[in-house]
Order: structure tokens, then C-alpha cells, then sequence
């Protein structure tokens, strides 16, 4: 009997955990959506052309503006590069794409609390500071114009049409682009293209989260990330979370219920940070590395964005300590024990009503046919 019903369990709870986040994940894509309605990414190259402090704020803002599926962060990335962008910038623009966006903080914020939202976001600009740092050390210019020769041959990765995709309106103040009618469908275009993103991380997310909360005993948990060795479990959290992440293959934020899960277990505060940070490192996205620029330039990257992780989520761990930010309790919210009609419902309900008035306006703004045409 308890061979059919732990797999139940486990659906259960990964269904659970959807239902939880779901209205998080609306809004957090549908203000991704209008960001990218009125921000345009036809001058990101020109405005990257070094490593210089004001090149690297303004990527990273571009970045967390563009709000990018982890696949389409790499993607999009390697076009800017290829565009005259120094590699530094490309770089801190994919990391912010991916860390320092809203849907991300939303999600955290629900599941696991602000602190743990604003640690993800200070340790974001921090690894883009240390990585930056870390390629002007470690990284040579022959390298780079390698890595520029092999990403100008054009190889194909994944979502190399949503990374190229540009509808934002311009010419407009502010107010007038965003309440436009082409901001409007330019808006649902990117709610639908980012969820077919990234729908796959989530729901591969949730079911890792779910099989793992229900069949894996908290003992194990505790003993692997050093539980009853205070000093030993702050150092060995970010090391080990970074890890963990790669061997999940789960990205973009399909590894939140996964990061609560974690920190449910036992794993430190830093620990957190580190696998959160660790998405653009998994084992598909080091294989696009590989085909975008080479085996040299894959493994500065794979290996100065783990140092910069683990470095980052250490600090964090420590400055978030010093001023007591840490939670003392391991009470993510993974589950609720069952569907009741309580405000999660109630926001969920209204959030899909948008969802739903964005998906029509896509499929009536010829949607369906720019999909046909992008990878």
C-alpha cells in the first residue's frame, strides 16, 4: 500500500506548493512583462562597452529589468556579447537577469520570508561585484577574443528566440508607454513567452521539492549539512548549496519550493543564498557554455561563478548574523495540509482572472504565429 500512496503524497505536496506560489508567479511574470513593454534592448551593447563600475551598474540594471528565464539570460547574454558588449558587462547582465528580478523576491518573500528576499538581492549585487572583480584578475584578453570567435559562429543553444525577442515600445514618455495598446500586447506577449520559459524548471522544481519533502527523512538532512556543528554548517552550506543545485538541474525559480525544502533541512542561511545563486550553473546550462564559447571560457565561468556564490553567501551569512536577519525558526511555508478558501485562494482567483485577460490578448495579437517562428 505504501508503495502507491508516497507517490500520491509527493503529487500532492508539489501541487500544494503550486498552489501556494501561484498568484506570486502571476504577478511577479506580469510586472516582468510590463518592465520589458517599456525598457528596449536595442542599445544594451552600446551602453556595455567595458568593465568600468558604471558599465556594470547599468548591466545590471538592464538585466534585472529584462527579467529572464535562466536558458534566456544565457542567450541573450551571448547576443550582447557577440554585439561589441565586454564580456564582464554580458556577464553581470545575465546574473542580474536572473537573481535580482521580481517574480523571484515575490516567490521568496511568500515561501520563506523577506530576510531570505533581501539577502538574494544584496548577495546578487555582491556576486556581480566579485565576478566582475574575479574575471579582471583570472580572465586574459586571448581568452576573451577566443570566446568572441566561438560565440560568433552563431551555435544554437536554448531559447535563443526568446532571448532575441524586443516589443518595447519607445518614443513615448513613460505613462503613455505603459498604458498604450501596443504595451498592452506587447506586455501579454512576454507574460506567455516567459511562462513557456520556464514552466518546465517549475514544474520540475515542485516535483523534486515534493518527492524529496515527503520521502527523504529530516534526519538525513541534518546530518548532511552538519546540523549539530554550528561553524562547520556555516561554512560547509554555501559550499555544498551551490552543488546540490547542479545535480537538481532545476532553475529559474523552480528552485524556491527546493531552497525551502532545503532550508526546512537544516542547510544554513548561506547555504540558501548559494544554491538560489547556482541556477546559471546546472548541468544543461554548462553544456550552452560550452557550445557558446568554448571549453576555456566554460570553465572561468562555471568556476569564478562558484567561488563568487559560495564568497557571496558567506558574507551574507555574516552581515545578516551580525544584525540578527537570520530567521531563528525553519518554518518555510512549503504546504498547506489542505485547499481551503482563505486569501491565497481569493488572490489566486483574481490573478488568474489577469492571466487569463493576458493570454487572450495574446492569442488575439497573433501570438500563436511569433511562437511559430521562434525556436
Amino acid at each position: 500500500m505504501q508503495l502507491f500512496t508516497a507517490p500520491g503524497h509527493a503529487l500532492w505536496m508539489a501541487f500544494a506548493m503550486f498552489w501556494e506560489i501561484l498568484w506570486p508567479l502571476i504577478l511577479g511574470f506580469g510586472l516582468s512583462g510590463v518592465v520589458q513593454a517599456v525598457v528596449s534592448k536595442t542599445e544594451m551593447s552600446r551602453l556595455l562597452p567595458d568593465d568600468s563600475p558604471k558599465s556594470l551598474a547599468i548591466a545590471t540594471g538592464l538585466g534585472a529589468a529584462s527579467s529572464s528565464c535562466s536558458y534566456a539570460a544565457v542567450a541573450l547574454a551571448r547576443s550582447i556579447f557577440r554585439k561589441g558588449a565586454d564580456f564582464s558587462a554580458a556577464m553581470a547582465f545575465e546574473l542580474a537577469s536572473t537573481n535580482l528580478v521580481a517574480e523571484l523576491s515575490i516567490i521568496l518573500i511568500v515561501l520563506m520570508g523577506w530576510q531570505f528576499a533581501a539577502a538574494e538581492f544584496a548577495g546578487g549585487l555582491l556576486m556581480v561585484g566579485i565576478v566582475a572583480a574575479l574575471f579582471r584578475v583570472f580572465l586574459s584578453r586571448k581568452v576573451v577574443i577566443e570566446a568572441r570567435e566561438d560565440a560568433n559562429r552563431g551555435v544554437k543553444g536554448k531559447m535563443e528566440g526568446h532571448a532575441e525577442m524586443d516589443m518595447s515600445v519607445e518614443g513615448r514618455s513613460f505613462w503613455e508607454r505603459i498604458s498604450s495598446p501596443e504595451a498592452i500586447t506587447a506586455t501579454s506577449h512576454y507574460f506567455v513567452s516567459d511562462w513557456l520559459a520556464v514552466w518546465k524548471d517549475i514544474a520540475g522544481g515542485l516535483l523534486l521539492a515534493g518527492a524529496i519533502s515527503a520521502w527523504v527523512p529530516p534526519d538525513f538532512w541534518k546530518s548532511f549539512f552538519l546540523t549539530s556543528h554550528p561553524l562547520a554548517a556555516t561554512l560547509w552550506g554555501p559550499l555544498v548549496g551551490p552543488i546540490v543545485s547542479v545535480l537538481s538541474f532545476v532553475c529559474s525559480v523552480g528552485n524556491i519550493p527546493l531552497a525551502a525544502v532545503l532550508w526546512n533541512g537544516g542547510i544554513s542561511f548561506g547555504g540558501v543564498i548559494a544554491f538560489i545563486f547556482a541556477d546559471l550553473i546546472v548541468l544543461p546550462i554548462i553544456d550552452i557554455y560550452r557550445k557558446y564559447y568554448g571549453w576555456k571560457m566554460t570553465g572561468f565561468i562555471v568556476g569564478l561563478f562558484y567561488v563568487a556564490m559560495a564568497i557571496a553567501a558567506l558574507i551574507i551569512e555574516f552581515v545578516f548574523g551580525v544584525f540578527g536577519l537570520i530567521p531563528q525558526h525553519r518554518s518555510a511555508q512549503i504546504v498547506e495540509t489542505s485547499i481551503s478558501f482563505n486569501y491565497t485562494t481569493v488572490l489566486n482567483i483574481i490573478f488568474l482572472g489577469i492571466a487569463a485577460f493576458l493570454v487572450v490578448r495574446f492569442l488575439k495579437t497573433g501570438g500563436p504565429k511569433m511562437l511559430a517562428h521562434m525556436d
